[in-house]
């Protein structure tokens, strides 16, 4: 019998690609394209759904041609997404009736402060979502369509539309999309995204009705909630995965935890993407928090217990980055941003607080706007560069002190993933401010790893998490070696940095 495979589709906040995985976990191909940030608006950011789903279809194509197999070598795919972007649809004909709104979109900052003032503040659904009140969140942005695009909300009414993530608008297209009776694609989503929409249930994992209507949402609009790994469907749209069971859906940071191997409680990993996401298994039972982290799905494989999460949400460290390229054009390509920074001893006392989006975790500060403080006529781009690293690594520790607090036990490793752990800068200033061991894996991409796992467990290509486990291998450490005085004087000043970002966006 030849060689079996699992793909996996990352439909990214940047890119889209498709990963192809043997059954160790090792990268056999991946195929990778980016797509347009539309920026409308200050604040608003939104990509185009049309061109994401074209994009899907180049990816996975590539991806086969590049390890020269065909959809009879897969044996299953899985799908991972940017989570709380979110979109509408005309289920007869495909058409969305308006761009995705991404999750770092704050134009519905005011619908969030309507619910508020309706009762119980930023965390009036808290208790059952585990979500404040945030422009973050899907529910908001369904909200906001059907309130300023013509006809939308009449159609939605009438049972026309559909809302999903960016998961279910891939796996619609991929079953059939807006095809006739059987051939039609299935309307569907997994815990771990309807988690993020501020509608669903988190101990029953089903739709909240009262909280529906609280936001004017139909609940003809919302996907069929199914776990995060049974088979779905087989691709019926034709092309490179047809006839291929689609078996497994997590957002992308529970993808990486899965990917991480995170399935016991009370381990942790941290993903450097185009924000930063730390999860922290909590097992079978849902922690609230007390100090501004989200209370959300892990996973939830086939019929097995729902696992939950203690997550800190960073809106922006790797689009620094990007920022630092495209807007300011300090750097000509990501990875030179490194090499600038290491032009530099230290940060020559300028702190760069990105709070392009308002502030997330552990903040919750949609008021807030990013800031360079402490700039002196001896700071240069080197100091510059390097502050834009350790703004990461700070807001890191600023969610692992959250994490501590809530959880009760302080980590004392930390995993890491995504684009920007193969800056070397990065990670062991990371180990220094943390104060503890910092441990990137052999395979860094774990968000599309997380996926492939998910279907493949849900078609016994592998066994069990015993098989993930044991895929997972290390390959490099870094041991934190700033003393801890030094630590708590830039830390101090970080925090004092912060403050200087609140109350900048005034009311209308």
């Amino acid at each position: 019998m030849s060689e079996k495979f699992v793909a996996a589709i990352d439909q990214g906040t940047t890119s889209t690609r498709c990963m192809i995985f043997n059954h160790k976990g090792r990268v056999v191909a991946v195929d990778q394209k980016e797509h347009e940030q539309i920026f409308p608006k200050a604040g608003w950011v939104e990509h185009n759904p049309i061109e994401i789903w074209e994009n899907t279809r180049t990816v996975v194509s590539g991806a086969l041609a590049k390890a020269d197999l065909t959809a009879a070598d897969i044996v299953a795919v899985g799908i991972t997404n940017q989570r709380e972007t979110a979109m509408v649809w005309d289920k007869h004909t495909g058409k969305p009736v308006y761009n995705a709104i991404v999750w770092q979109d704050t134009r519905t900052a005011a619908i969030c402060e309507e619910l508020a003032a309706m009762g119980g503040g930023a965390e009036r659904y808290k208790a059952k979502v585990g979500l404040p009140l945030a422009t973050y969140f899907s529910g908001p942005k369904v909200r906001w369509i059907l309130d300023n695009v013509e006809g939308v909300r009449e159609r939605a009414e009438a049972g026309d539309l559909l809302f999903g993530n960016m998961d279910t608008w891939v796996l619609w297209n991929m079953t059939g999309g807006a095809g006739q009776g059987d051939e039609r694609g299935i309307h569907i989503t997994d815990p771990t995204n309807a988690s993020r929409t501020m509608l669903m249930d988190l101990e029953t994992l089903t739709w909240d009705e009262s909280i529906a209507a609280d936001m004017g949402i139909p609940m003809s609009m919302l996907p069929e909630i199914r776990s995060s790994s049974e088979v779905y469907a087989e691709g019926r749209q034709r092309g490179a995965l047809h006839g291929v069971p689609i078996a497994g859906i997590l957002g992308d940071q529970q993808a990486a935890t899965f990917g991480q191997a995170c399935l016991s409680p009370g381990e942790a990993k941290n993903t450097y993407g185009t924000g930063n996401f730390m999860l922290l298994n909590t097992g079978q039972e849902m922690v609230p928090s007390k100090n501004g982290l989200l209370t959300t799905v892990c996973y939830k494989i086939g019929n097995e217990p729902t696992v939950y999460a203690l997550e800190g949400s960073i809106a922006v460290s790797g689009s620094l980055v990007q920022w630092v390229r495209d807007n300011l054009g300090l750097i000509s390509s990501a990875e030179e941003i490194e090499v600038l920074a290491s032009s530099v001893d230290d940060n020559g006392g300028c702190y760069f607080v990105p709070a392009f989006s308002g502030l997330f975790a552990p903040y919750w500060r949609a008021d807030a706007r990013g800031a360079i403080v402490g700039l002196t006529r001896f700071v240069n781009k080197g100091h510059i560069a390097r502050a834009v690293l350790e703004a990461t690594a700070f807001q890191t520790k600023e969610v692992l002190d959250a994490m501590n607090a809530d959880s009760g036990v302080d980590l004392t490793a930390l995993k890491v993933d995504g684009g920007m752990v193969v800056n070397e800068t990065l990670m062991q200033f990371q180990a220094d401010i943390l104060g503890v061991p910092v441990i990137r894996p052999v395979v860094a991409e774990t968000t599309a790893l997380g996926a492939a796992y998910a279907a493949g467990l849900a078609v016994g290509f592998w066994a069990s998490g015993d098989d993930i486990r044991n895929n997972w291998a290390e390959d490099k450490r870094w041991e934190p070696n700033m003393d801890p005085a030094t630590r708590d004087k830039a830390y101090a000043l970080w925090k004092k940095a912060v403050t200087k970002t609140f109350d900048w966006v005034e009311k209308d």
